[in-house]
């Protein structure tokens, strides 16, 4: 199916046009792949994700809920972990297990992301997908292990390019396909994603708890723009793209990171899946002449 399909499904079910396309599209892969059981963020991530487990348990998929803290309380944290591990029939220590596993997948990432601001040897897309995709690794670690190894190697003995007007993306990834390479297009190349590095965690940490405190994007959105100020400076990036999603509350963000953030900011919007609009090809193009 074509992802706007999975959408038109979830409609037809009788989901809200004015809904989020990424909540409608999640409900339409869960039905049409006949998913059984769900583990659903129910707090620290999107405001329509209770009533979208609310559905999909009337439907008979089993949910397993799990709840960010908004304060960062390392004892709530710690709980939820331990009960996430009880319901999976697993421990918090054989997780850990896995944590270091992945760590080493996480790093050689990292490095990818390194490469794409410092050498100037890795695309903006390429960045997208790699640190995206480390939300799962594409469901199998040990693959996405040594695909992204070969990767790293060849993109180190790629020639850098210099010539590029570095800028940084911040929100959530794209519904909208084509969005990085069209700034490349463009003349210029994404240095930053935010969230998708925030895939990658980041930062150095011992256990889960603590992992999971560093992992910005639960939480408020101060822990956030501390981040994205920090890399914005680290990558010299000129101006900040921040897509939104229609219908998400986090559009409302779009206020405190123009106000804090100190550089140029263009908000883009998606809805539904598809290419980049010619509208939106305009109003990237002037941003970016706007830069010069």
């Amino acid at each position: 199916m074509r992802p706007a399909d999975y959408l038109r499904e979830a409609e037809s079910d009788g989901f809200p046009r004015n809904c989020c396309g990424w909540i409608k599209g999640i409900y339409g892969v869960a039905r049409r792949h006949r998913f059984r059981d769900v583990i659903a963020v129910t707090q620290g991530d999107c405001s329509f994700t209770q009533a979208l487990m609310e559905v999909l348990s009337y439907r008979g998929v089993r949910v397993t809920p799990f709840a960010f803290p908004f304060d960062r309380d390392a004892g709530f944290l710690s709980m939820e972990l331990r009960k996430m591990s009880r319901r999976l029939g697993t421990t918090v220590a054989r997780a850990e297990g896995w944590k270091k596993r992945l760590d080493r997948i996480r790093a050689t990432c990292l490095e990818i992301d390194r490469l794409t601001w410092e050498e100037g040897t890795v695309t903006g897309e390429e960045n997208h997908r790699w640190l995206v995709n480390c939300s799962d690794f594409e469901g199998n670690p040990e693959r996405y292990e040594r695909r992204a190894k070969a990767f790293l190697a060849k993109a180190r003995s790629r020639p850098a390019r210099r010539d590029l007007l570095p800028v940084a993306f911040v929100g959530v990834p794209p519904i909208l396909s084509g969005l990085h390479q069209f700034f490349e297009e463009c003349g210029a190349r994404v240095v930053f994603n935010e969230v998708q590095r925030q895939f990658a965690m980041p930062g150095p940490s011992k256990n889960l708890t603590e992992q999971y405190l560093r992992y910005t994007y639960p939480y408020s959105f101060f822990e956030r723009l501390a981040d994205i100020r920090r890399e914005s400076a680290r990558r010299r990036v000129r101006g900040i793209v921040h897509y939104v999603q229609s219908f998400c509350f986090r559009q409302i963000e779009d206020i405190l990171l123009r106000k804090e953030i100190g550089l140029p900011v263009l908000t883009l919007e998606g809805d539904v899946p598809g290419p980049l609009d010619g509208r939106t090809k305009i109003r990237i193009q002037a941003f970016l002449e706007m830069l010069r």
